[in-house]
């Protein structure tokens, strides 16, 4: 199968109050690479296979949304880690808050954090097989 490219990454949109601050607090903060600035009404960051759309009301994907759909944190990315304390760590010693504590299962460790607009970032480290 040859890959177009439409299908290089997987896209995420995420409606988000202030497209230069998410950009911004992707691109500083979790590894993203800016991919291309229309803002304020849009941007896209990519991390590996991952592009993650930024849309602010002006946007088209925004005006599209119905009114009681365009709310944050209804879902989340989900960002893989080989420490999550030190990721934990290196966060909070930018200034970052988390809105939960670490959780632990049986698959591994996670934590959420919020972007600016109020989406949810999963930051999870599998657990150890053995």
């Amino acid at each position: 199968m040859t890959l177009t490219s439409h299908d290089e990454y997987v896209s995420v949109r995420y409606l988000v109050d202030d497209v230069q601050a998410a950009a911004d607090f992707y691109t500083t903060h979790l590894g993203f690479t800016l991919n291309s600035s229309a803002a304020p009404a849009f941007a896209d960051v990519t991390r590996g296979r991952l592009r993650l759309l930024l849309s602010g009301p002006a946007s088209s994907g925004a005006r599209a949304t119905p009114k009681e759909a365009a709310v944050a944190g209804g879902n989340r990315i989900h960002l893989t880690y080989d420490d999550l304390d030190a990721e934990i760590d290196r966060l909070s010693g930018a200034g970052l808050t988390f809105r939960s504590e670490v959780v632990a299962g049986p698959g591994g460790r996670q934590i959420l954090l919020a972007d600016p607009a109020g989406n949810l970032i999963e930051l999870f480290q599998p657990a150890r097989r053995p």
